[in-house]
């Protein structure tokens, strides 16, 4: 039992760079994603940076659930959104579980985000996307507008995130089958997805004009080098306005295709799995989102309306 005391009286004198130190370390040991333990590692040096001026705390030891939620009401002094407050506090949130666990917090706690209103994502109207899906003039475009395009498409037919579509390679392309594999991907799983006949028509034009070997990647810059996010991002910015559409974001895209696949009467597994999304929540907020979309024809699909015809009613007296 001394042994035992020894050992928690050792963890809870921790310093706070020890710690974060430790906790990084554990992220790594867990495979994530270098862009995610960097964003914990800022995350949680604005918690410190709180504890250090404020409450003058060194030691994690000392950290318990008064300090956390004045360090939530600061955070929302600070921050005008709620949602970035949330996000902050995600990251707090994983790092103080994580001392809870190894010893290095003495007092059990839970951080709780704040109560946010979900607001209805924007997406890309049908106006919109008849500008930008019609296909340019082949002798006239250049390569970069020409690239966009098929970008746009491919997101349209598929629902990929930037990260995905920057990493695809020739090689990842079944025309055979009818599959693309998904080797980058935000949960780190290798996917396969549908390659739809009207996607796969429009790829093998692009690969007839642009060529490349089985390594090479499908959307290239001019050199045939991979493209950088920013290049993607300022791409799409510029075809997009340049058809008169003044919304630029390529995630709005993604929400799109969700939006689509919903109203087109979808079911929400095969969406997930589409998305990449490791639970049905994301797919449940999308839903939820685009309620106000789903009220269009509504009485046309209602099943009540169907008994409800020519239904003879009883005469009150």
């Amino acid at each position: 039992m001394p042994k035992r005391r020894e050992f928690l009286r050792r963890n809870i004198n921790v310093d706070l760079k020890e710690a974060l130190e430790k906790y990084l370390l554990h992220c790594k040991a867990k495979n994530l994603a270098e862009r995610t333990i960097s964003s914990y590692e800022y995350e949680v040096g604005r918690f410190f940076n709180y504890l250090d001026k404020v409450e003058n705390i060194a030691s994690v030891g000392n950290i318990n659930s008064d300090i956390v939620e004045n360090y939530v009401l600061y955070m929302i002094d600070m921050l005008d959104k709620k949602s970035s407050v949330n996000s902050n506090l995600r990251s707090v949130r994983a790092f103080c579980n994580y001392c809870m666990k190894n010893g290095y917090i003495k007092e059990k706690f839970k951080v709780n985000m704040l109560k946010t209103k979900k607001k209805i994502k924007e997406t890309y109207s049908d106006k919109e996307l008849k500008l930008l899906l019609v296909k340019p003039d082949l002798l006239e475009c250049d390569f970069a507008e020409y690239r966009s395009w098929l970008m746009v498409n491919w997101i349209m037919s598929t629902g990929n995130r930037l990260r995905t579509i920057r990493n695809i390679k020739v090689k990842d392309l079944d025309f055979e089958s009818g599959y693309i594999k998904l080797s980058t991907t935000k949960n780190r799983y290798q996917q396969i997805i549908p390659f739809g006949k009207e996607l796969q028509k429009l790829v093998k034009e692009y690969l007839e004009y642009r060529e490349g070997e089985d390594e090479d990647y499908l959307f290239c810059n001019i050199y045939g080098e991979k493209l950088s996010t920013t290049a993607v991002t300022s791409a799409i910015r510029r075809y997009n306005l340049n058809r008169g559409v003044s919304k630029t974001s390529t995630h709005l895209f993604r929400h799109t295709f969700a939006k689509k696949w919903i109203l087109n009467g979808g079911d929400i597994f095969r969406l997930q799995k589409m998305l990449g999304h490791k639970s049905l929540e994301m797919v449940k907020e999308y839903v939820n989102m685009f309620g106000e979309d789903l009220k269009e024809d509504f009485e046309d699909f209602n099943p009540l309306n169907e008994f409800s015809k020519n239904k003879e009613y009883i005469k009150m007296r």
